[in-house]
């Protein structure tokens, strides 16, 4: 068996990330605590524009972005959410205001109602076809659930509780 060499960078890890496995993570209740603003689906009807607005305020769930962190050392980071396209600034901006390592970010378009987890799984299965995926790390269980029996790994991100309202609206609505 033939090893090929990639050229070291000054920190003797290979900067061709080309290669490397996929670590896809979502953001709401895995890296992101949506917890202050489920409020507003508590509400007839939900308030959707204030729940996407206050996601800049999401304090970062420290056990995700530790894993993140710790994954980038041999993956290149994937975040894949269902927030809509219309919230990618404020995303982009959370991200960055975490530390968090680059990587492309795949949302939801902004009239897609389907739920999470046919969204989620079909982007997924569109990265599989050129790249190894390592893991899929997500809170939602039926994204998980589907996500596994497609033969995909994955982390159920457990650390943050979710309102019934969230469970909703991830798993039925469509909407996160």
């Amino acid at each position: 068996m033939r090893t090929v060499r990639r050229p070291p960078t000054l920190s003797g890890v290979s900067d061709d990330r080309s290669k490397a496995p996929l670590a896809v993570f979502d953001l709401d209740n895995t890296l992101a605590d949506t917890t202050h603003r489920q409020r507003f689906l508590e509400r007839r009807p939900k308030d959707w524009d204030g729940f996407f607005s206050a996601a800049p305020q999401d304090p970062p769930v420290p056990e995700g972005i530790a894993l993140v962190q710790e994954s980038a050392r041999e993956c290149e980071i994937v975040y894949l959410t269902g927030r809509p396209e219309r919230c990618r600034r404020d995303t982009l901006d959370w991200l960055a205001a975490q530390g968090l390592p680059e990587g492309r970010v795949h949302m939801r378009r902004d009239a897609d109602r389907r739920p999470a987890r046919f969204t989620k799984l079909e982007i997924l299965r569109r990265l599989a076809r050129t790249r190894e995926i390592r893991v899929l790390v997500d809170d939602d269980e039926l994204v998980c659930a589907d996500a596994r029996r497609a033969g995909f790994t994955v982390l159920r991100a457990d650390w943050v509780t979710r309102s019934a309202e969230m469970k909703a609206a991830q798993e039925r609505e469509g909407r996160t």
